[in-house]
This record gives C-alpha cells, structure tokens and sequence, in this order.
C-alpha cells in the first residue's frame, strides 16, 4: 500500500476533526445556526457549519495529491461549497441555487464524458449528477446518517479502486471517508452539529462524479456506484416521485423521506442511523463482489437490489396506513 492512501487520508481526518472541535466548543467560531422547521426532525438551534471541515479536510489531504487531480475537481467543489456556504448563512432562492447546481454538472460532464461518448450520453450524465448532488442534500435530515453514509459509501469506493489498483482514485475516497469519520464523531445522535448544504452538496457531487471517474478508467462498471448509494438513491427518488405525482411542491420543506417517517415512527434518530448503515454495508458489499462478476450478473443484482427496496417500502407504507387509521379509529 502506498504512502499516500495512509498519509493523506489521516491528514482529512486531523484536519476536519479539529476544525469541527473547534466549531463545536469555541465561542469565536462562526455558528450559523439550523433553526427546526418542516423538514427538520431536531428541536432546537444546532450549528449546520460541519460541512466546513469536512471540505476543508478533503481539500487539505488532496493537496498531498494535487498534481494527479484535474483542476475541473478542484474547481467544481469550490464553487459548490462556496454557493452553499452563502446559502447556509442567508438562503437563497431555489432556482438560483440549481442553477449553479445544473451548470457545474454539465460542465463536468462536458469536460468528462463529451470527448469520447458526445452529446446525449453527457446529457444524461449531467442530469445524473444534478441528481445526486442534492439527492445527498435531500438525505441530510437525521442525526448521524448522511455521515455515515459518506464514510461507508466513499471507503467502498476506496476500496474497489484499491482492489482494481488505482491508488489515486482510491487515495481521493479513503480521504473523503476520512473526513466523514472525523465529522460523524459530532454528528451521531445526539448530533452537536450538521454538515448543512456546505457539506452534503459538494458530497453528492462527488458520489456521482467518483462513480463516473472510476466507469470512465475502467475501474468499475456503472452499477456500481448506484449499488453503493442505492439506499440514499431509492429513499430520495420514490419519495420526490410520490411527492410529484400528488401534485406537491417537491422543493418545499417536507419530513416525507422514508428515514424521517423511520424516525419519527419511533425508531429515533440513532437506531434509524444504525439500519441505514446496515442497509448501506451491505449494498456496498454486494457491489464490491460484483466489481469482477460480468455484466448479466451485475444487472441481476441491481434488479435484486431494486426489488428489496420495492418490496420494503410498499410493506412500510402498508403498516403505517394501517397504523395510521388504527389510530384515527382510537381516537374516535
């Protein structure tokens, strides 16, 4: 193993952990403050600024690898962080914001995908991206579980890239994962602060473009990042899709995602984080045996996969109802 996958992953890990302690403890940190509202499953005023050392983490370790990574990344995380950090300290309005969102993922996927597949593969791929980015967003609504996810999701990526002998790419997620580890240390329930869009934005950015990376050097096949996020992206997918076709305002503030309904069923936010993790490890596990397994049984593990989800939730969505008319009988 080379020294980098060890040296510059510890350097996340110290650089977000004390940069977050600091936020945490120190009077003189700036704390722009998640007030509850619609969306939130919290009850009072917690600092959403841990997304700050997560980046700066992330960023700080890759300079270790600073000349084998393409300055579109660089770029591409700075203006994200940058337009979501402004958002999280004075919010800004939705269509705004997607717009910075759309135009970084099509010029990544332009600057990726255009050369050697053209125009309709890179439009998919943007929209793709587009997704994901605030998919993850979308998904940072309980104590501990986007942390989690980020530090599962991206040491599985480390891990196949390690496993297929791409050191850099592998050196890139284990530096991710670290940081995710250093920050979900103050993030578990009960979580003394949020990553906020600063955090969970340039993430799902980085899910998505990582996966295509890895596709686009032959490290993996496609379905594998969407094995290794497939929790977040079933979540998030069915939900706004039901959203939608009630005819609601997928962009307003809702507490619809299948996690809150977990937590707020009375599940909680540390045991809803502990499923999640369990779902994830073995999603990611599955994805990692399927990195050398050829591309029919790939596709019939995505189909297996797909089924679980489809499955749950319809069971899910059937006892709550059920749960739900028990109760509005009772009180009748």
């Amino acid at each position: 193993m080379s020294v980098q996958l060890i040296l510059a992953p510890l350097l996340a890990f110290i650089v977000a952990y004390f940069l977050i302690l600091w936020q945490v403890n120190s009077p003189t940190a700036l704390k722009v403050l998640d007030y509850p509202n619609p969306r939130s499953l919290h009850r009072k005023p917690i600092p959403r600024t841990g997304g700050v050392g997560i980046i700066a983490g992330i960023l700080a370790a890759w300079l270790w690898l600073a000349t084998a990574i393409p300055l579109a990344l660089w770029a591409s995380i700075g203006l994200l962080a940058i337009i979501s950090f402004i958002d999280d300290v004075k919010t800004l309005p939705v269509l705004q914001r997607l717009l910075v969102h759309a135009s970084v993922a099509m010029a990544f996927a332009i600057w990726q995908i255009y050369p050697s597949y053209g125009g309709a593969l890179t439009f998919v791929a943007g929209l793709a991206i587009l997704w994901m980015t605030n998919l993850y967003n979308f998904m940072d609504g309980s104590d501990g579980l986007a942390g989690g996810m980020a530090l599962i999701g991206f040491g599985c990526y480390g891990l196949g890239a390690w496993l297929m002998g791409d050191d850099l790419l592998a050196a890139i997620n284990f530096c991710i994962m670290a940081a995710a580890a250093a920050f979900l240390l103050f993030n578990f329930y009960p979580a003394r602060i949020f990553m906020g869009d600063v955090g969970s934005i340039p993430l799902g950015f980085l899910a998505a473009v990582l996966g295509i990376w890895g596709w686009m050097q032959a490290v993996w096949s496609l379905w594998f990042p969407f094995l290794v996020f497939s929790p977040f992206i079933a979540d998030a997918t069915v939900t706004l899709a039901k959203r939608a076709w009630r005819g609601e305002r997928i962009w307003q503030a809702h507490r619809a995602h299948y996690y809150q309904r977990l937590v707020q069923s009375g599940l909680g936010h540390r045991d809803t984080a502990l499923l999640g993790y369990a779902v994830m490890l073995i999603a990611s596990g599955s994805a990692l045996w399927s990195v050398r397994q050829d591309a029919a049984t790939q596709l019939w593990l995505v189909g297996i996969w797909m089924g679980i989800y489809f499955i749950t939730m319809v069971i899910f969505d059937y006892f709550q109802r059920n749960r739900s008319g028990n109760g509005q009988n009772d009180c009748n």
